[in-house]
């Protein structure tokens, strides 16, 4: 479809807007690229559309009922954090010769990370954005991955197996293959030995106070990639005037490894295993979510039975509390405890990950979900530990870190009032989970628009108005305890019965369609968008990392801080690199 089809009166928000809507389906609403940024304006200020959970792109070449007219399409889902509910999906279509969209940052900055990743990926320009660059690749990769057209070394095919590994059987080093001696392929004409950088823009989001009593000069420092604080292989460039920061970018793919693209060789079922690799202390969560995005498109194929819902949701709950025991050690390290009572608690992980690995063979990467339903059942031993660990010893080490931490002086003095950021602010750059819930905005995806059996339970939506790292402690430190109360009703409620829909099966029959399936993981909203054209893989995998888009908020919580206070700013996010740079 081009930007030319004449919509119809009964279209929504056509009145608001004449010529925004296009059409409409059940997948959502096809908008004229021109006016994107009036109905963005209208659904934010009128409608109450306030929060850009996910942006993504998606190249259509070769898709049945597709041309190159319509090739390209940028798809937004857009949330009401008032009302919670369902998502509006907007898709801005373009063709071939033309990939390129109106940026919408200036209505909702937090589309700034994802629309860079969209451009790396696919090529597609947001017209207006201030730093349109890529975020994964270096500015000398040639092509966009993303791209149906584009081709990797050894990957010629679009699906396994490659013919160039099998059955053939012959291969060569793909560093034979090109004449730099290395896998790059560089550009035509695009010479290796003079490619200098553009030095990146570091805008100043808020002023820094003046400080006139001592002369200081701006420099521009790395943080990263290689950093004991950066939590991985991360990087801040950071703008400095004394020790004051100025500016701040984050700068990311130092692990990137186009998880997306994977996704799209390996069949519905070989991609579980996958997203294990993503937040890789929370794989629970991420087959929950993944499985949920494909059931839609199953239907009752895919409906888990009762007792299966129940195991998810206790694996889920165990998950975050796993989480969260490891971010507020993580964060006391970073303020300089390195021995501390948070520590102390990780022997509860122990004990959970122990869980883990009797249900599902392995303590972090568990592949422990299906398609209607888990991989295997847990007996009444594991269910009695379970018990154990839940009605007996969390409630007790959680008070115990309450007790140890939350008045710590050390804690008062390096957290309250650092990383501010008010609720506006966090709604507006898409933060999720802790982040945006430590800005006082009770915005939960299980209560939101409950997904699996979470509308059964009775438990809060925990929330902070403090606006700063104190704040996202103390939410963690609550949803902890909420956790605990949610598994105690789950395993008091645990039916007997089958754990799968059918038998399993290795070829997933999935309808065409497309589908987006999140679930409240312990750093926010991990999101998966599928696009299923009926065959064995998906045509578009795309994962909403909560690690990843939580990064629009660094910048703007550490100007007019101290560099000290930036590493706490970023430890109180709680990223995980394989989940950003997927």
């Amino acid at each position: 479809m081009a930007d030319v089809t004449v919509f119809a009166p009964e279209l929504p928000y056509t009145d608001a807007v004449p010529g925004a809507v296009l059409a409409a389906d059940d997948a959502g609403l096809v908008v004229a690229r021109d006016k994107l940024i009036d109905l963005t304006l209208h659904l934010r200020n009128k409608e109450g559309y306030d929060y850009l959970s996910c942006l993504t792109a998606v190249d259509y070449l070769g898709f049945e009922g597709r041309t190159d007219a319509d090739r390209y399409e940028v798809v937004y889902h857009l949330f009401n954090t008032k009302k919670g509910g369902q998502p509006l999906v907007l898709k801005a279509r373009m063709p071939a010769s033309d990939p390129q969209v109106p940026s919408l940052i200036k209505v909702y900055p937090g589309a700034d990370l994802q629309e860079r990743e969209a451009y790396d990926l696919f090529g597609i320009k947001f017209g207006g954005h201030p730093r349109l660059r890529r975020i994964f690749l270096w500015e000398g990769f040639n092509g966009h991955p993303m791209r149906k057209d584009w081709k990797e070394a050894y990957h010629e095919d679009d699906h396994k197996p490659y013919k160039s590994r099998w059955p053939m059987g012959s291969y060569q080093w793909a560093e034979d293959r090109v004449p730099w001696g290395d896998n790059v392929n560089y550009p035509k004409g695009w010479d290796p030995d003079t490619f200098k950088p553009a030095p990146p823009p570091l805008p100043t989001i808020h002023e820094a106070p003046d400080f006139h009593s001592i002369q200081t000069e701006r420099i521009v420092v790395n943080m990263g990639p290689q950093h004991p604080s950066t939590h991985g292989v991360f990087r801040m460039i950071v703008a400095l005037d004394g020790e004051t920061v100025v500016g701040l970018e984050p700068e990311c793919g130092y692990l990137h490894r186009n998880h997306e693209k994977i996704g799209e060789r390996n069949t519905w079922l070989g991609n579980i295993p996958f997203t294990d690799r993503l937040d890789y202390l929370s794989s629970m969560s991420n087959n929950f979510g993944y499985v949920l995005a494909v059931e839609q498109l199953m239907g009752d194929k895919g409906k888990p039975p009762e007792r299966a819902e129940y195991l998810r949701v206790i694996m889920a709950e165990l998950t975050r509390i796993c989480n969260h025991i490891w971010t507020v050690g993580f964060l006391l390290n970073d303020l300089g405890a390195f021995f501390t009572p948070a520590l102390y608690a990780i022997e509860e992980r122990e004990l959970i990950l122990d869980l883990f690995e009797a249900a599902a063979g392995s303590r972090m990467l568990c592949n422990y979900m299906r398609f209607g339903g888990v991989v295997r059942d847990v007996d009444d031993a594991w269910l009695t530990r379970c018990r154990d660990i839940v009605f007996n010893r969390l409630d007790k080490k959680i008070d115990e870190l309450d007790r140890y931490l939350t008045k710590s002086e050390i804690l008062l003095a390096r957290c309250i009032g650092v990383g501010l950021l008010s609720a506006q602010d966090a709604i507006a750059l898409s933060c999720c989970g802790p982040q945006l819930r430590g800005s006082g905005v009770p915005y939960d995806v299980r209560r939101a628009r409950p997904y699996s059996i979470y509308d059964r339970f009775e438990f809060d939506v925990v929330a902070d108005d403090g606006c700063d790292v104190y704040a996202r402690y103390k939410v963690r430190l609550g949803e902890m305890r909420e956790s605990v109360r949610i598994l105690k009703q789950a395993l008091d409620q645990i039916p007997d019965g089958p754990i799968m829909n059918g038998k399993p099966a290795y070829v997933t029959r999935v309808d065409k369609g497309e589908a987006y399936g999140a679930v409240e993981g312990p750093k926010g909203e991990l999101g998966f968008y599928i696009v299923s054209d009926g065959s064995d893989n998906a045509w578009r995998y795309h994962v909403r990392a909560p690690s990843y888009i939580n990064l629009n908020s660094l910048g703007p919580m550490c100007i007019g801080y101290k560099i000290a206070d930036a590493i706490v700013s970023l430890g109180a996010i709680d990223i995980v690199l394989g989940e950003t740079d997927r």
